[in-house]
């Protein structure tokens, strides 16, 4: 056994609650399969709460000692042994996850009860345990400390994800799902590859461990470029983006959600790790403004595109695709000329405080956009009239969600924006500037569309197919005004958006 004297981590104080926050959906899950799709829904209901409260104090821990928390699973100390961790950047990213697949919870009873139907469904119980098994895997991926722990939680994030994309069985989904795991299973065998290169050159895959030992050579540049592409599929970044419109567009509203606002962020954190963690020295200038050309690309075709669409769910869909495009624009702007390397700073706080306002916005939207269809029986955008009038908290959900993707003041998204316009004009990269300044105006531009057509009359009057449960729609609104008032958010005495490996 290892020396503790010698160790270079320790468990910290508190550090037991990461555990928790990674058991907790494990022991759902479990209890779920025991128990019967009767009981699924109260378990997620019960346990659910319980994540959020120790999201929380794990998020009162790194504030109040403006250090990471640590875990050393079974006292065996990196590279024998995996340690969890949480930093600023974990306990901001694990809240606001939390946050969003509670109150999706929430929103998801009217669709999935459990009790519903006079017999047990499969519908329902697959729902409440793939939720579960998304919340347990975002958890691992932010408290993961090494590269194969990070590979084997975006695994299981893939496999819960992919069947929320055909839980209605359609012919059209199924196909969806199909590509989506195509492309999932792609991205996971090169950052599969890229690990391996990785063990073999340093002997472990340890974060902090690795970040001491990685230097530039050959099969090293090889590992981290195979598991960048293998990220950049699994997030959808543009030109790898084909499966992720039909995937989130045709699910049922509560999944779409989960997909657009959570999944995504998945591999685009472990992006982050990568670049700014572990080698924040090798991407070079010219890598970096690939990144961001990347994204620009992503800006501008999705943006295009989902000024052409018809359906209201895959214009939101594509509107993804181009904001997936920002969070990427934060990599040129992040490095430094003078060292070298990318820096943790203003530009990294933008674009984690991008993920995190999309994160609230999208799935608002996604939620407004399935009770839209509910109420009318269908999501053409020309045929949307009166719609307001009859659901008007919805409409309003789904315009504060448009607020914060255009970044009006004062939303997450205006926050975000800024802080990266700040960056950009700071470094002299004013081009990035001016791809968010015609971005937003991009998004203004299908968000008036949609909004336009909501508050038109309709050309007869409306007779909704069913009624909206109001608490449906107050879940939608309740992410709306979190993504409104994340701008808000005053940083305290430590940098909460800080990596700080």
């Amino acid at each position: 056994m290892p020396n503790p004297a010698v160790l270079p981590d320790a468990t910290t104080t508190g550090g037991v609650l990461l555990v928790l926050a990674i058991v907790l959906p494990v022991i759902g899950i479990l209890l779920s399969m025991v128990v019967g799709g009767r009981h699924v829904e109260k378990i997620a209901a019960v346990l659910l709460p319980c994540g959020l409260v120790t999201a929380l104090l794990i998020f009162d821990e790194v504030w109040q000692s403006g250090d990471q928390l640590t875990y050393i699973v079974g006292n065996w100390s990196p590279p024998l042994g995996i340690a969890l961790r949480a930093d600023g950047l974990s306990v901001a990213m694990m809240l606001t996850v939390t946050v969003v697949i509670c109150v999706v919870a929430v929103f998801a009873h009217a669709d999935f009860n459990t009790h519903a139907q006079p017999i047990e469904t499969r519908a329902p119980f697959v729902f409440w345990v793939l939720l579960m098994a998304v919340w347990g895997a975002m958890n691992m991926i932010f408290l993961g400390g090494d590269l194969f722990t990070l590979y084997v939680a975006l695994e299981l994030l893939t496999f819960a994800a992919v069947p929320l994309v055909s839980l209605d069985g359609r012919a059209e989904t199924l196909q969806a799902a199909l590509r989506y795991l195509l492309f999932a299973l792609l991205g996971s065998i090169l950052y599969l590859v890229g690990t391996a290169l990785l063990y073999g050159s340093y002997a472990t895959l340890d974060i902090t461990l690795l970040s001491q030992r990685i230097h530039m050579e050959p099969a090293t540049f090889i590992a981290v470029v195979l598991m960048t592409i293998g990220l950049f599929a699994k997030t959808a970044l543009f030109p790898l983006h084909l499966w992720l419109p039909p995937a989130h567009a045709g699910a049922p509203a509560a999944a779409s959600a989960i997909l657009s606002a959570v999944v995504v962020k998945g591999s685009f954190f472990i992006v982050v790790r990568l670049w700014f963690d572990v080698a924040p020295g090798m991407l070079g200038f010219s890598a970096a403004q690939l990144f961001g050309t990347l994204g620009t690309a992503a800006i501008l075709f999705g943006s295009v595109v989902a000024l052409r669409q018809k359906r209201l769910k895959l214009l939101i869909a594509y509107s993804t695709v181009a904001q997936i495009g920002y969070l990427f624009l934060m990599f040129p702007l992040a490095f430094s000329t003078v060292s070298g390397q990318l820096q943790n700073g203003g530009a990294l706080t933008g674009g984690m405080l991008q993920a995190m306002s999309h994160a609230t916005a999208k799935a608002a939207m996604f939620m407004a956009a399935g009770l839209i269809y509910a109420a009318l029986g269908h999501d053409r955008i020309g045929e949307l009239g009166g719609i307001a009038r009859a659901l008007p908290m919805t409409i309003f959900a789904f315009a504060l969600g448009g607020v914060s993707l255009v970044g009006l003041p004062p939303s997450g998204g205006f926050l975000a924006k800024w802080l990266l316009l700040e960056a950009a004009f700071t470094t002299g990269q004013w081009w990035w500037a001016v791809v968010m300044l015609t971005g937003g105006l991009f998004t203004s531009a299908y968000m008036f569309i949609v909004l336009s057509r909501a508050l038109a009359p309709p050309p007869e009057p409306l007779e909704p197919r069913s009624t909206v449960p109001r608490y449906q729609e107050a879940a939608a609104l309740t992410l709306a005004l979190a993504s409104l008032l994340l701008g808000l958010v005053a940083l305290g005495p430590i940098d909460v958006f800080g990596s700080g490996r």
